[in-house]
């Protein structure tokens, strides 16, 4: 808590308003003309748009106040039920202490998506000198080979959308948005201001970087991880963890054709959900993993000017709007919309030869004027059609490849609209076959409610695309209350291994992975 910091909720800004009447408004609230506000801080704006004909910004405030006679004393402040004030939380983020082993050898950390990235700023900072692999490219490489395969059709399986520096949030719309409660979350953020993104993420009730963005933001902290005494290795895929009994003692990767093995004792599996291939050898290694429920559908299309009306009515001067729906058909299946991007564009991302994924990406003015999300259905473990810890990902790879073959073999994606889809015409079968029979009947079921939601989201042209597979990943591994899996020293962490569901609690779980290793052992001294 910091002393004398206050925060206060509900302060409401008119569209004719600006932000420079926020302090006018506190301090009407609290009541006390004779108040000057300091250190203020906006920490959370959202919209509030129920009544299209006086939609409001939002503000959550942080700040001290002194009195005009003594302006370089902060004030104490009663609060009460009226003001609605509150102490403000100290978000600074508070590193672990270190512990008090001995580290003989450097840690490991296997994939540089959000989760490795900051399970290795963390350690590099702090002096620990991670190694980290990462099978994919450099950013810089990356953009090209993610432009080529969309311009020829040729798709480098370990340079894509999915692999490669970042992860597959660098083809996004980078949004930030949690549904956890961490207190690492403010210092995932502000790193990433460091790096280059726009101070509104600190803020922004849902807050966005940008794909565009996220290219310099990656590099930025790729380069601040170096420079901290971190070592990068990209092109790197991992194919031997290395154990003795039931402990890790190192790891075997290729690199330009060649093998070389690290001794360690500590390994950061941050690896996606995409790395099929190093899933199944985990498997046959003796990692237990365990099956994990996911999501399959399409990407919906619509003009961004049809979900501005449908949320702001004929109000201007707002920011692409955004949506998020669901529905619970009578068989108790659920249908929801996800990653929805304002102003963005639907990308094909596969990583493997012979399958079609989708998703969505935006830059960060969202300006194309088209909107997109997921449109997804559950899939429940049973609907595997196996017990298999791997199940998942083979269920996943049916249905990319038939996605594949309906787009005719040549990675383009197939294609229909909602009417045609809704009403079965033969134009709409290389989508439907494109999915299970249970996540067709779901969203036609669906739509209509969805419609009731947002005016027109059911448009007979509204524009489908399949099939998207990857909102998270279909397998877990299990972890004890030190992180670590099957193996001691092995910390398998982020969205892949299925303790994370976005850019942000895939960092965040990263950060906690890596204060493990930080609670093991003494601060190193030139290692």
């Amino acid at each position: 808590m910091n002393q004398n910091m206050y925060r206060i909720h509900q302060i409401k800004i008119g569209m004719n308003e600006s932000k420079g009447d926020i302090p006018r408004k506190i301090i009407q609230r609290i009541g006390n003309r004779n108040l000057i506000l300091t250190d203020m801080e906006i920490v959370k704006e959202s919209i509030d748009a129920r009544d299209k004909n006086d939609i409001k910004f939002v503000y959550s405030v942080d700040f001290r106040a002194v009195t005009r006679q003594n302006p370089r004393q902060a004030v104490t402040i009663p609060k009460t039920k009226k003001n609605g004030l509150e102490d403000a939380p100290d978000m600074r983020y508070q590193e672990v202490p270190a512990g008090d082993a001995e580290m003989r050898n450097r840690p490991v950390i296997v994939g540089f998506g959000p989760c490795g990235m900051f399970a290795g700023l963390i350690l590099a900072k702090r002096g620990y000198a991670p190694i980290i692999l990462e099978r994919g490219n450099k950013v810089e490489q990356r953009v090209e080979d993610v432009e080529r395969f969309w311009k020829t059709g040729v798709l480098n399986p370990e340079s894509n959308v999915q692999f490669g520096e970042g992860g597959a949030g660098t083809f996004s719309d980078g949004k930030l948005t949690t549904g956890i409660k961490d207190v690492r979350i403010r210092k995932v953020l502000t790193e990433f201001v460091k790096a280059g993104a726009d101070e509104d993420i600190l803020y922004k009730q849902k807050p966005h970087i940008g794909t565009d963005v996220l290219r310099t933001v990656v590099k930025n902290i790729r380069e601040e991880i170096i420079a901290s005494g971190g070592d990068i290795r990209f092109g790197a895929r991992l194919t031997e963890l290395q154990t003795k009994g039931r402990t890790v003692t190192g790891v075997t990767y290729e690199q330009n054709g060649e093998t070389y093995t690290l001794e360690t004792d500590d390994v950061i599996l941050a690896i996606g959900h995409s790395a099929r291939d190093t899933f199944r050898y985990l498997y046959e290694k003796g990692v237990k993993m365990t099956q994990k429920p996911f999501s399959i559908g399409v990407r919906i299309e619509h003009p961004q000017s049809l979900i501005d009306r449908a949320q702001y009515g004929g109000t201007k001067g707002l920011p692409p709007a955004e949506y998020k729906l669901s529905h619970r058909c009578e068989n108790g299946r659920g249908v929801y919309t996800f990653c929805m991007c304002p102003g963005g564009e639907v990308v094909i991302a596969s990583s493997q030869e012979g399958g079609v994924v989708t998703n969505g990406m935006s830059n960060r003015n969202r300006d194309s004027g088209t909107a997109n999300s997921a449109l997804l259905v559950d899939v429940r473990v049973e609907d595997f059609g196996s017990t298999h810890p791997l199940a998942g990902i083979e269920f996943q790879e049916k249905y990319e490849r038939l996605a594949f073959e309906n787009g005719g073999g040549t990675y383009k994606a197939p294609t229909t609209t909602w009417g045609a889809f809704r009403d079965g015409h033969p134009s709409a079968k290389a989508v439907e076959n494109s999915m299970p029979d249970f996540a067709a009947e779901a969203m036609r079921e669906a739509m209509p409610f969805l419609g009731r939601k947002i005016k027109g989201f059911d448009a007979d042209d509204a524009k489908m695309t399949a099939v998207e597979t990857r909102s998270s990943s279909p397998v877990r591994f299990p972890r004890n209350e030190n992180m670590e899996g099957t193996f001691t020293g092995l910390y398998p962490a982020g969205e892949g291994t299925g303790h994370a569901g976005g850019i942000t609690s895939a960092a965040c779980d990263g950060i906690k992975a890596a204060e493990k290793i930080i609670a093991k052992y003494t601060e190193p001294k030139g290692i």
